[in-house]
């Protein structure tokens, strides 16, 4: 489909990946764009490996249904690439991954990589144990892709974050991965 960015957003349970897709949909309404996120669970504990999507567009998405291909992937956490095949989650080679990991990692596409899970550590972003990484990676994805603005990323944290001090420290977290985002070398 022309004009339209697809997502797919893979972690792990309780990572935020639901409330990534849905701030950058947020983001992305708030830039005059159309969007759509899309979670995808069932039974799943924590820390299974979880997917969600996000569509963004200049014009209304007819199209309601997962992501099958996407051009840009998020992973929130590195080591849930060797349980999956790359390639099948991929629209081409010209597609970008953005993740959270803090050296480059080769993947054979053009890769960008964020240090989300210190960046977190940095703020004190964790909850029940697990680090906040889903922020710093959205501020990644405004730079690197520039599908949605930083500024629009920010200002959707309120809708989804709740607490005012959390909006704060997401809001700095988005800012720390828009600037430290490295890469892109396949």
């Amino acid at each position: 489909m022309a004009g339209v960015t697809e997502f797919v957003i893979l972690g792990r349970g309780g990572q935020g990946g639901v409330t990534a897709a849905r701030i950058l949909v947020s983001a992305a309404l708030k830039d005059g764009k159309w969007g759509q996120a899309i979670p995808e669970f069932g039974a799943e504990r924590r820390g299974a490996v979880v997917k969600s999507y996000a569509r963004i567009a200049d014009k209304p998405v007819p199209l309601h249904s997962n992501v099958k291909k996407a051009d840009v992937l998020i992973v929130l956490i590195s080591n849930v690439l060797d349980l999956v095949n790359i390639d099948e989650l991929m629209k081409s080679r010209d597609s970008i991954i953005i993740v959270n990991s803090p050296s480059p990692i080769k993947t054979g596409y053009r890769t960008y990589y964020v240090d989300a899970t210190s960046i977190s550590e940095k703020l004190g972003l964790i909850i029940a144990g697990w680090h906040i990484v889903s922020t710093p990676l959205l501020g990644a994805v405004a730079r690197v892709t520039g599908v949605v603005s930083l500024e629009s990323i920010i200002n959707s944290l309120p809708e989804f974050v709740g607490r005012e001090n959390l909006v704060k420290l997401n809001a700095e977290a988005v800012k720390l991965g828009y600037e430290s985002v490295r890469g892109g070398e396949k």
